[in-house]
C-alpha cells in the first residue's frame, strides 16, 4: 500500500506542479460529395477504427497542449515527441507553466510512454537529475489521461473506440492536410472494452475516476482515416481544492512514417529512493 501511496504521488508529480503554481471544453454537415455524406452516416463507426488507422501509420510525430482550469486560474502544459504506435511507445518533452510572478524556470521533463508505465526525468522534487522515476499507470486513477500532463497518443485514440454519438461538422484543414471534422461524447467504460489489451485498465480507472465517464472530443482525421489532431475535454475532483478541474487535451500528430528509436531506462537508472511530496 505504502509503494501504491509513493507511486501515485510520483505520477501525479507534473500536475500537482501546475495545480500548486495556481493554487491549486449538432453542426450543419459541410459540401463534399458523398464521400463526405458516407462520412456523416457512419461517423461513429469511422471513429472506432481511428486508433487501427495509427497502427497501420506505424509512427508519427506529436504536439500536446494540455489546459487545466480552476478557481478561474487556467494554466498550460506542452509536449512534443514521437510516438510508435505499433509498440505502443513514445518520447516526449514537456514544458510546465513559469511560476506566476514569472521568477522561475522549470526544466523540461523527459517523458517516456509505455504499456503500462509512465517514465520521467528531471521530475525534480529531491530525484537526481540523471535518474527516471517510473509510475505504474494501472495505479493512476485517471489512467494516465491527465497525469504526466499529456495524453498518450494512442490512449487518446482509443478513447474515440467509446464514442456513443458522433457528428460529421466538414471539412477543413489543419496543418496544411485536408481532414474532416467530427464532434461528439465518448463514453470511457465502453471504450475500455473495446481497447488494446494494454489500454483496457487504464480506460477503466479513468471511468471510475474522472467525475463523469463522459468525454466531449472534437476529431479531425484525413482521407486515410488517421488523427490529425484530437482534443478531449475532461474533469476531474481535485483533492487538494475539492472542487473540479476542467482539462481540455489537444494531440496534434504529423509526419507519420517518421523513424523513431524510443528505448526504456536501463533499471538501475531508475530512481528507487524516496520521492518528495509537491
Amino acid at each position: 500500500m505504502a509503494e501504491r501511496r509513493r507511486l501515485r504521488r510520483a505520477g501525479g508529480a507534473v500536475i500537482a506542479a501546475c495545480v500548486g503554481l495556481v493554487g491549486v471544453s449538432g453542426c450543419a454537415q459541410g459540401e463534399g460529395g458523398s464521400a463526405d455524406a458516407r462520412a456523416g452516416g457512419d461517423a461513429v463507426e469511422v471513429l472506432h477504427q481511428a486508433a487501427d488507422a495509427l497502427v497501420s501509420a506505424g509512427s508519427s510525430k506529436a504536439r500536446t497542449s494540455m489546459e487545466m482550469a480552476t478557481g478561474g486560474t487556467r494554466v498550460t502544459i506542452r509536449g512534443e515527441g514521437v510516438y510508435d504506435y505499433r509498440v505502443r511507445m513514445g518520447q516526449l518533452k514537456v514544458l510546465l507553466p513559469q511560476d506566476p510572478a514569472g521568477q522561475s524556470e522549470h526544466r523540461p521533463i523527459t517523458e517516456l510512454l509505455a504499456p503500462g508505465a509512465l517514465f520521467m526525468k528531471n521530475r525534480g522534487a529531491g530525484v537526481p537529475a540523471d535518474k527516471w522515476v517510473r509510475v505504474d499507470t494501472g495505479t493512476l486513477t485517471d489512467g494516465n489521461l491527465v497525469t504526466g500532463g499529456v495524453t498518450d497518443p494512442f490512449l487518446a485514440a482509443e478513447v474515440l473506440r467509446g464514442a456513443r454519438t458522433a457528428t460529421y461538422v466538414g471539412r477543413t484543414e489543419v496543418a496544411g492536410a485536408a481532414v474532416r471534422h467530427y464532434r461528439g461524447v465518448a463514453d470511457l467504460r465502453v471504450a475500455a472494452q473495446g481497447a488494446s489489451a494494454a489500454n483496457k485498465g487504464p480506460l477503466a480507472a479513468a471511468a471510475k475516476g474522472f467525475a463523469t465517464a463522459r468525454v466531449p472530443f472534437d476529431v479531425y482525421l484525413d482521407d486515410d482515416g488517421r488523427i490529425r489532431k484530437v482534443r478531449h475535454r475532461f474533469s476531474f475532483v481535485n483533492g487538494q481544492q475539492k472542487g473540479t478541474v476542467a482539462v481540455a487535451s489537444t494531440t496534434l500528430l504529423y509526419d507519420f512514417g517518421v523513424a523513431t528509436d524510443v528505448r526504456l531506462p536501463k533499471d538501475q537508472d531508475i530512481y528507487a529512493g524516496k520521492i518528495a511530496e509537491g
